[in-house]
């Protein structure tokens, strides 16, 4: 599961103290793919995470990564797709994409 509540500023808090953790928000997709970017670059690797309406955007941001800005350098190493039910009557998908550079 991913837990998005309480958290003031989602960029720099990450499960587990990993670094290259991003969440992503309702924010310019070339302005949080510049940051993804930057933390593949620094890492090797980033872990996208995205909740409801923010799920097209990770994966538009994906998208931008992999096949724009590092083509033939970064893939898509795995993505988790998971639901849960809000208050027993909504449902709320989440998404987790794993980017990993050669």
């Amino acid at each position: 599961m991913i837990s998005m509540e309480g958290i003031q500023n989602p960029d720099q808090v990450s499960p587990k103290n990993e670094p290259y953790v991003y969440y992503v928000r309702d924010e310019p997709l070339m302005q949080a793919a510049l940051y993804v970017f930057t933390l593949i670059n620094k890492h090797g690797k980033s872990i996208l995470l995205a909740k409801g309406n923010s799920i097209p955007s990770a994966v538009a941001i994906a998208n931008i990564i992999v096949e724009k800005m590092l083509n033939r350098v970064c893939t898509v190493e795995h993505i988790t797709l998971d639901s849960e039910n809000i208050y027993g009557k909504k449902m709320l998908s989440s998404i987790e994409i794993l980017l990993v550079r050669k």
